[in-house]
């Protein structure tokens, strides 16, 4: 294996990176007013709870709608319809292992729509530490815990999207 080391676009040392890069999709499901998120817990070091979209990294072989669709079901126990490729992102997300290390993921968002009956649940495999599906309202995301936070700003927006969007660096 190799290990890369790395400094950000702000000049800050960063722990080694760990190849390859990582491609990761997520769901951003909108409805009146309200976007889907899984509610995590059971973090160590008194983290508490956190939200994120449903999603996750793809798999050798998938396409990237394949993967959001694998995702969904593990998570939220449904296929999604697919629409727009809305952000794409590179994250560079540190991991808690000895040592530290750096996992580099290109994060892919996709607005998405669920069936009109669909009730908020966990799917078959849920995301660790996943502990339910819920809506939240948009104008409650501000205050969250969301992960990753400088998302909010992007999924807090109600009205059409304006086409694919790179957002460079996301900070966690």
């Amino acid at each position: 294996d190799h290990i890369l080391q790395y400094n950000n676009c702000h000049g800050r040392h960063m722990a080694p990176i760990i190849p390859p890069i990582r491609n990761a999709v997520r769901a951003v499901i909108r409805r009146d007013n309200s976007i889907l998120l899984l509610r995590k817990d059971g973090y160590e070091q008194g983290e508490g709870e956190r939200f994120a979209l449903p999603g996750g990294g793809q798999d050798l072989g998938e396409t990237l709608e394949q993967a959001l669709n694998r995702e969904c079901l593990e998570e939220i126990a449904t296929r999604v319809e697919i629409h727009d490729l809305v952000y794409v992102a590179d994250y560079f997300k540190p991991r808690e292992t000895i040592p530290h290390s750096t996992r580099h993921l290109v994060e892919f968002l996709f607005t998405c729509s669920v069936p009109a009956d669909y009730e908020p649940r966990s799917g078959h495999h849920p995301d660790k530490h996943q502990v339910e599906v819920v809506w939240v309202g948009l104008d409650a995301l501000a205050g969250m815990p969301l992960n990753p936070g400088s998302l909010i700003p992007y999924l807090a927006e109600t009205g059409e999207s304006t086409g694919t969007v790179y957002l460079g660096t996301i900070d966690w």
